[in-house]
């Protein structure tokens, strides 16, 4: 397997702190789950877990790609033989135990194919994918639409992760079974979420067919991943309000504003117009989501908005949304934001390195917790890779599929300073992508051989030769 290093050096000493602390941490978050080496979500989860570490191993294949395999690939083991993939995976004595009380989230798909990207492209593995991709779906389909209105349902909160929140009423946390609990308030609820996991199933389905060359496999995925959207867009989406709204298990729509059209943005299950709708009128109002600290997990002004410190996505600004929000802005163009939100996070986390699990949306304050012995928990791993990845996109360069991205930022990491100077090299096998920032100039090498040179600000996507494909804004010049 290719050997993978980051070298970074900037003069901008916050930032320079930030990401020797986070490569560090991350070592600390390596754990051996019977032979496989595998990246942890840490902060005091010791499990990996489908909302977070296939996307977290994708993120650390820059570093280690045999651990970013295989945090695909104990997933892909451990699939039920009726479908259901582990929302967790344990490491017990010497098991390892897939955990099927939850879905907790659906971050697989997209990064699995990514990840396949950087190996040596096994045909085999990608049709493996996409049979565990089809499976899941159907399970999804056979279960969880148990009034049959065509709308996927979350039964409990951890289906989405979305620990103690408020919206959930009297709702279980975890569910085992396979009929929906009675007599709760609220569940079972029509859900964004679990409708754009089954989305994310058929898109990556359709984009396997295409590199294998099965165009008629292709177009059956498309239309079916075209079917979810369309629903979606009927029953979920308030044209009124511009966001995507839940409903109860009176099919009534649930009144709360939460981030999650942002989550379906990730998995790119809402169209275009709808995304910049839920941008320009929610996202970015000060109001609702863009606060001191942006992000919360509900609107700031929303009823059921809960500043708890604790893990509760009732809401503070969540490490994890961070982590989530690139992919989900890349995926729709939004890429002028992401120098802003990795501003905010490197001055939320701070000279102290406060790598937490969440943060207060009006003071950008850590939301600090102490283990059983008084240490902080300053491991949590999105946080953690948060960084790194944001700077990646920033100042760096990043493997996507068959091209590179390179980030030519004009931001420092704290707001009104000027941007540092910075060098940036992926190393990847044999093959040397470096990216230098000095002064207001860029300049991109592949293998020691120059092939770009201009002002900073950009977002240049380039192919593996290093010719540009295409250029965009990234954040202001």
């Amino acid at each position: 397997m290719k050997k993978t290093a980051v070298h970074f050096s900037t003069t901008d000493k916050l930032l320079q702190k930030l990401m020797d602390t986070a490569e560090q941490k991350c070592l600390d978050n390596i754990r051996d789950f019977e032979g496989m080496p595998v990246l942890v979500e840490g902060g005091g989860y010791e499990k990996i877990w489908l909302e977070t570490q296939p996307m977290g191993g994708a993120m650390y294949a820059k570093r280690n790609l045999e651990i970013a395999v295989n945090n695909q690939r104990l997933f892909l083991l451990c699939q039920r033989s009726d479908g259901r993939i582990p929302g967790s995976i344990e490491h017990a004595g010497h098991d390892v135990i897939p955990q099927f009380n939850k879905f907790q989230g659906f971050c697989f798909p997209e990064e699995a194919i990514d990840v396949w990207y950087l190996t040596e492209k096994d045909p085999s593995v990608l049709e493996h994918l996409r049979t565990v991709l089809r499976k899941f779906d159907d399970y999804l389909w056979k279960v969880r639409d148990s009034d049959g209105d065509g709308c996927l349902e979350t039964w409990c909160r951890f289906d989405t992760g979305e620990d103690h929140a408020v919206r959930y009423g009297d709702a279980p946390d975890a569910w085992t079974k396979d009929t929906p609990p009675e007599q709760c308030d609220t569940v079972p609820i029509a859900s964004m979420d679990l409708m754009s996991y089954s989305y994310a199933c058929r898109k990556a389905s359709m984009e396997i067919s295409g590199i294998l060359g099965q165009e008629q496999e292709r177009e059956f995925e498309r239309n079916r991943a075209e079917a979810i959207r369309t629903k979606i867009r009927e029953y979920l989406w308030d044209d009124s309000e511009g966001a995507l709204y839940d409903r109860d298990r009176h099919h009534k729509r649930m009144p709360s504003l939460i981030h999650n059209t942002l989550r379906a943005m990730y998995w790119g299950s809402i169209s275009q117009d709808m995304a910049n709708r839920f941008v320009r009128e929610h996202l970015l109002n000060p109001r609702e989501f863009w606060t001191r600290m942006p992000l919360p997990s509900v609107a700031a002004n929303d009823p059921i908005f809960r500043n708890i410190p604790t893990n509760d996505w009732s809401g503070q600004c969540e490490a994890l949304t961070y982590q989530r929000a690139i992919r989900a802005l890349e995926n729709y163009g939004f890429y002028t934001l992401i120098p802003m939100l990795g501003q905010k996070l490197f001055t939320a986390i701070g000279e102290e390195c406060h790598f937490v699990q969440q943060f207060d949306p009006f003071t950008m304050k850590p939301s600090v917790i102490l283990d059983e012995n008084g240490k902080e928990n300053d491991t949590y791993g999105p946080a953690i890779l948060s960084v790194m990845e944001y700077c990646s996109r920033m100042y760096g360069v990043h493997l996507v599929r068959d091209t590179l991205v390179w980030g030519t930022a004009a931001t420092a990491s704290r707001e009104k300073e000027p941007a540092a100077d910075s060098e940036y090299e992926q190393i990847f096998g044999d093959q040397s992508y470096q990216l230098v920032l000095k002064g207001n100039q860029a300049k991109a090498y592949i293998n020691g051989r120059q092939i770009y040179s201009g002002e900073r600000g950009l977002r240049i996507v380039t192919d593996l030769e290093g010719n540009i494909l295409r250029t965009d804004l990234l954040g202001e010049k």
